[in-house]
């Protein structure tokens, strides 16, 4: 469990995360709503709390309704569970060290609903129960959403959730539920559309007031618990939204229908007329597009904050291999050489943090997330193979060995994240202290001369980068640094490579970050794929290993009843799967069949994809839905249409639908896939990098694909030489089967016709390069393998 936050005005006050907050202002909203925040402005009385009670479970919280008794006895129990080493995350303690108030979110499978388990704050899950006693009681309910390593999260569940004074109001007047929204993404993205429409920027937390009936009418992200730079307090907030509703609960209710009225409109848009065949003006269009964002000088998108996933990386790879533009090329490699010597880049532990607050890379937020490393791991590894250069190279093994390392459970499967914050040796929390340094804490551990290299390199000083500490960022080429300390390179190489092995190892001694160990579908298969892929490029086994050791754990602890779930979390799986949980873990295996040539892996794939095909699919439109025909109802039903931190579920089915296409020979999924790219074809269109992933697919329907088989003996056999040339080289468009002679290949090519009737030549190893079912001639010579792989298809 996360450490007690006792001293919370440090993790508010962190000078450059104030800067850059997401967004928290209000603006005008109309005259009711204008009327919530004229009277928050005025400050607002709050009632006294109420007491905890000496039981283990108090009877009600502060203002809160009673607590049914069995209601109290299982939470009771689950603390008891917990047993006398539980460390509640909360200030709110009995001399003892026992939490004095516990809610219902003490009983859920997800990390940062138990995170406010202790909040005096009567929380309930999303559920109808929430909903139907605010129903009865008359009241509108307070949806609070956000996620366990979220920072600004952590700061208003210290000022306001874990208040007892707040509490006391909220839980009098207002229902309160908390969402973890990784665990469900639909209800996050019905309710950030919902803040736009109100003109409002999104961002986490993430708080609406809506209706019995699950309509928004007001919301924003988040407040401070007193009113502070023009943006009202949270305490007075309450109060105003409290008395606006009970005054005129008609005017919220006509707000409420606006909202939803909109929002549902721009949720369920994207429908195809026919079905088209795709073109090359959105991948023209997104060239252009991404020369224009360009930053020349750092690379990635231009200004701040710095997402790199924010710039079509991968695309533009593939658009430079079919169009010779060097220039797009160029634009990759720059991007990726800032951000590997900037400080998102965790240069002793490896992996990426998940944005800079700057432009240049230099001081991130803290945050790691698996889907980030996962997504970076593949586009190093692309970028190594477009481009022959090992820097990249190390860089996606690093980042794999810190997945491997820190990121993986033991039993198989990868954990979500790890938190921005940590413990400071006073007790304190603070965001970024595992990761930053001070020169004397440097000298300390290297001692002044090694010290005095390590600070030259990555800039570290007096004044630092967040209140004397410092971010290790390398701004400066090395022969720069090696010339101004009047050594060679190569002994600054030497030093730095000690000096980084030496705090790594003192580093490992501070309060880790919090880790989040919930085991997310989609995220696990996106880190499926980037292990197989790199397995296969680097001819590294133990990386196939640690994805098939997942994909395994997924496909048994994660899909019961033959149908996947969204997280695992303490020997339970919780939440419905969406579209992205299929679409990810689909690719990850089909990336794991061909590193591996397990066919099973290829069959799960198909199984997946015709399921999605059934629950997802929108027959109508064209497309998929973010969630299954059968799940729950909300107030729309969306269907993704843009890439963010993480790929659209439509922009990865998109590949997926092609790639089973060529290896199982059925046209329906081509189909499909034509289906679905008349859809999203007008925003292709018009905002062709809102969709930079579906690119990559549209890229594959325009080049010719290569259908690639490698067939050898039923034993033994030179399969490595063969297919040497073809892992070290940037060839996405294509599909692969390695297979031996015999029952393997004669199983195989009951799911996969194009192995049928291949053999090897002469007992040896042979490679079999196709497009559109027509073959080369085999061969079982390397080099010419490797020609044949070489030759590409100009972009028409």
């Amino acid at each position: 469990m996360a450490q007690v936050r006792r001293n919370p005005a440090l993790a508010r006050g962190r000078r450059l995360r104030r800067n850059h907050a997401k967004s928290r202002g209000l603006r005008s909203l109309g005259t009711w709503l204008m009327a919530i925040l004229l009277l928050a402005g005025g400050g607002g009385a709050v009632a006294p709390q109420a007491g905890g009670g000496p039981s283990t479970v108090p009877a009600q919280l502060p203002g809160g309704e009673p607590y049914t008794p069995e209601l109290r006895a299982r939470l009771a129990s689950e603390l008891a569970k917990r047993g006398n080493r539980y460390e509640p995350r909360t200030a709110q303690l009995r001399p003892d060290g026992t939490p004095r108030f516990s809610n219902r979110l003490l009983l859920e499978p997800s990390p940062y609903l138990q995170q406010h388990a202790h909040n005096p704050v009567d929380w309930y899950p999303w559920g109808d129960e929430a909903f139907e006693t605010a129903r009865r009681l008359g009241r509108p309910v307070l949806v609070s959403i956000g996620y366990s390593t979220c920072h600004w999260c952590h700061v208003m569940e210290e000022e306001s959730f874990d208040d007892p004074e707040i509490a006391e109001v909220l839980n009098r007047h207002f229902v309160a539920v908390k969402v973890d929204r990784e665990a469900r993404p639909d209800i996050d993205a019905i309710y950030l559309t919902a803040l736009r429409a109100m003109n409002q920027p999104g961002g986490w937390p993430l708080n609406v007031w809506v209706t019995p009936d699950r309509e928004p009418f007001f919301g924003g992200t988040y407040f401070p618990r007193e009113g502070r730079d023009g943006r009202p307090g949270f305490a007075a907030l309450l109060e105003s939204i409290h008395q606006q509703y009970a005054s005129n609960p008609a005017a919220a209710s006509a707000q409420a229908e606006r909202v939803a009225d909109t929002l549902r409109r721009s949720l369920e848009a994207n429908v195809a007329m026919a079905s088209t065949l795709p073109s090359a003006d959105p991948l023209i269009g997104a060239r252009l597009d991404a020369g224009r964002k360009f930053d020349p000088l750092r690379g990635g998108q231009a200004g701040a904050p710095k997402f790199p996933s924010s710039f079509p990386l991968r695309f533009l790879l593939r658009y430079a291999r079919r169009t010779g533009d060097e220039a797009a090329l160029d634009m990759v490699s720059l991007s990726l050489e800032k951000m590997a010597a900037g400080g998102i880049y965790d240069h002793l532990g490896g992996g990426f943090h998940r944005y800079s607050v700057d432009d240049g890379w230099r001081v991130p937020h803290f945050e790691k997330m698996l889907y980030d490393n996962a997504w970076l791991a593949v586009v190093y590894l692309e970028a190594w193979q477009a481009t022959g250069r090992q820097d990249f190279r190390s860089i996606a093994r690093e980042t794999l060995d810190y997945l491997d390392r820190e990121m993986t459970a033991p039993e198989g499967g990868f954990y979500s994240a790890t938190d921005a914050d940590s413990v400071t040796p006073e007790g304190h929390s603070e965001e970024g202290r595992f990761f930053t340094w001070t020169p004397t804490e440097m000298i300390q551990a290297l001692g002044p001369e090694d010290a005095e290299v390590m600070a030259a390199y990555y800039g570290v000083d007096d004044a630092g980068d967040l209140e004397g500490r410092n971010v290790l960022s390398a701004s400066k080429p090395l022969e720069r640094v090696a010339r101004n300390l009047g050594m060679k390179p190569n002994a600054v190489r030497e030093v730095l490579a000690q000096s980084r092995a030496e705090l790594k190892r003192v580093r490992s001694q501070r309060p880790p970050p919090l880790r989040d160990e919930k085991r997310v579908t989609a995220w696990n298969g996106l880190a499926i794929s980037a292990f197989a892929r790199a397995g296969f490029a680097m001819k590294e086994a133990r990386y196939l290993e640690v994805a098939q050791r997942s994909a395994r754990f997924v496909l048994d602890h994660m899909r019961p009843d033959g149908r996947l779930a969204r997280i695992y979390f303490e020997g339970r799986v919780a939440g419905p799967a969406f579209l992205e949980d299929y679409a990810f873990l689909i690719q990850g295996l089909i990336d794991l069949y061909e590193a591996t040539g397990v066919l099973s892996w290829l069959e799960d794939a198909v199984d997946l994809q015709r399921i999605l095909d059934s629950r997802y699919l929108d027959v109508e439109g064209g497309g998929y839905f973010k969630t299954s025909s059968d799940g729950e109802i909300l107030l729309a039903r969306e269907k993704p249409a843009s890439d963010g931190a993480i790929p659209s579920g439509n922009s990865v089915t998109a590949l997926n639908l092609l790639r089973l296409a060529e290896l199982t020979g059925r046209p329906e999924y081509r189909q499909q896939f034509e289906f679905l790219y008349s859809a999203f074809e007008p925003l292709l269109v018009s905002n062709p990098t809102a969709l930079s992933e579906m690119l990559l697919a549209i890229d594959y329907t325009l080049d010719t694909s290569k259908e690639i088989v490698i067939v050898g003996p039923e034993k033994g056999g030179d399969f490595d030489g063969m297919l040497a040339p073809l892992r070290e080289s940037f060839v996405p468009n294509r599909i692969l089967s390695v297979v031996r002679a015999g029952d393997h290949l004669e199983r195989s090519a009951e799911v996969i016709p194009l192995v049928k009737g291949r053999v090897p030549r002469k007992g040896h190893v042979t490679a079999y390069l196709c497009e559109h079912n027509v073959c080369l001639l085999p061969t079982s010579d390397p080099e010419v393998f490797a020609g044949q792989l070489a030759e590409v298809v100009p972009l028409q």
